[in-house]
């Protein structure tokens, strides 16, 4: 039971209740309501006035194709790897809109880009959801892709094991209406962001392209359903097509302009980056290593770890690479598989802290040892991974998490 004790009050505007609690007077009440109210307002007028600032001035420039200019659609660009896509783009002088619903992506860090590419006809932001399909006609009718990287999806295999439905909508009704829209208006690129979840729990290591496909969780289903619409689809059209399975996302802009800030009610769901980071920043009171019982070296999951700023990379060649009436797939990792236990120290000697540890049961929908084999990948697209010390990829996380504790909304 929880025990209250009988709170004193000799304001003007507050009579106490029954059981300690104070009662606010309506002028009090309808000041504090009045400040939620223009707190939501503004955080509206302000995604308004995003809008209005990339499209309103340049919106010639996003309406219509240009010579030498190359216009990349990616949805989901207010996430942590989309983000870190479009500043690569935006870096390369690609012309960029994102468009993110931001249910999991940050408005800050759409702010970052604009600040960084401020200049017209750069960079745009469209407030929308995918599961929207007039909003995405409207969005390919008044804007000239040429390219579409697609990010856009809820990606926890845990939750996706909680709530299935979730990711059977978002992620494969989402892109059927992507697809769709990339059809009717004739895109020459989609550039798909896929996983290596697809593949399930092969039976021989390393993977390569060709391994089966039989995922064991929502997530990887939904995610492979997903990848068989676009080879459908393929098969009939002249768009180029690309399929990028990778691996375990890690690490941060190298010069700390962007970095991954998940919802918080997200991270018991979420990447073991930002598990161990919340673990050194106090903010939880330990990590929880689930699954000690595996068929691997010493009983946990061994996972390929692959740095965003190389995952970025693969698209950016992906994207020059992609031909007409051509399907390209391919794993992106770094070939090499590295256990939770092995992670933790290594987040322990990036953080400087000791972390405390806790093991408990495996977690439904886990598999025990996944990593890559990218000889095809380096053989088509001449891309290789080049920051593979894991220490050093977290100590480059961990610099940006303790400059924004609270995320973008540190800035």
């Amino acid at each position: 039971m929880l025990s209250f004790s009988r709170a004193r009050s000799t304001g003007r505007n507050s009579r106490p209740l029954a059981g300690g609690m104070d009662y606010l007077e309506p002028k009090k009440k309808s000041n504090v309501m009045g400040k939620i109210i223009l707190g939501v307002s503004l955080t509206v007028l302000f995604i308004i006035y995003l809008n209005h600032r990339s499209s309103s001035s340049s919106s010639t420039a996003f309406s219509r194709s240009e010579e030498g200019v190359t216009h990349v659609l990616v949805t989901g660009g207010a996430g942590y790897i989309g983000s870190h896509a479009a500043l690569r783009l935006l870096k390369d002088s690609y012309r960029v809109t994102i468009v993110d619903n931001l249910s999991r992506g940050n408005l800050g860090a759409v702010k970052v880009l604009q600040g960084l590419f401020p200049e017209e006809g750069r960079l745009q932001f469209i407030y929308a959801d995918l599961g929207d399909a007039k909003a995405v006609e409207k969005i390919f009718s008044e804007n000239a892709f040429d390219a579409v990287m697609h990010f856009a999806a809820v990606a926890y295999v845990g939750e996706s094991t909680l709530d299935p439905l979730k990711y059977y909508h978002n992620i494969t009704s989402n892109t059927l209406v992507v697809l769709e829209a990339v059809a009717r208006h004739k895109v020459k690129k989609l550039i798909y962001s896929s996983t290596c979840a697809t593949y399930g729990e092969p039976e021989k290591m390393p993977i390569v392209e060709v391994t089966p496909q039989v995922p064991i969780n929502p997530y990887g289903k939904a995610k492979k359903m997903a990848e068989d619409m676009i080879l459908d689809f393929s098969k009939n059209s002249d768009m180029a097509v690309m399929i990028l399975r990778y691996f375990n996302v890690i690490g941060s802009d190298p010069e700390g302009r962007l970095g991954e800030a998940p919802k918080p009610e997200l991270r018991e769901h979420g990447r073991i980056s930002g598990a161990c980071f919340d673990a050194a920043r106090g903010v939880t009171k330990g990590l929880q290593v689930k699954g000690t019982d595996y068929k691997t070296g010493d009983g946990t999951c061994v996972r390929d770890y692959i740095d965003v700023t190389d995952l970025v990379d693969a698209h950016v060649k992906a994207l020059e690479k992609a031909k007409p009436r051509n399907v390209g797939i391919y794993n992106v990792g770094t070939g090499k598989g590295r256990s939770v236990k092995e992670f933790v120290e290594a987040c322990k000697k990036a953080t400087g802290v000791d972390i405390k540890v806790d093991f408990l049961p495996r977690r439904p929908g886990d598999y025990a040892e996944v990593y890559s084999d990218p000889s095809k990948i380096l053989r088509d697209l001449k891309w290789s991974a080049r920051f593979t010390n894991l220490q050093e990829s977290l100590e480059v996380a961990w610099r940006w998490q303790k400059k924004h504790p609270h995320g973008y909304a540190s800035s």
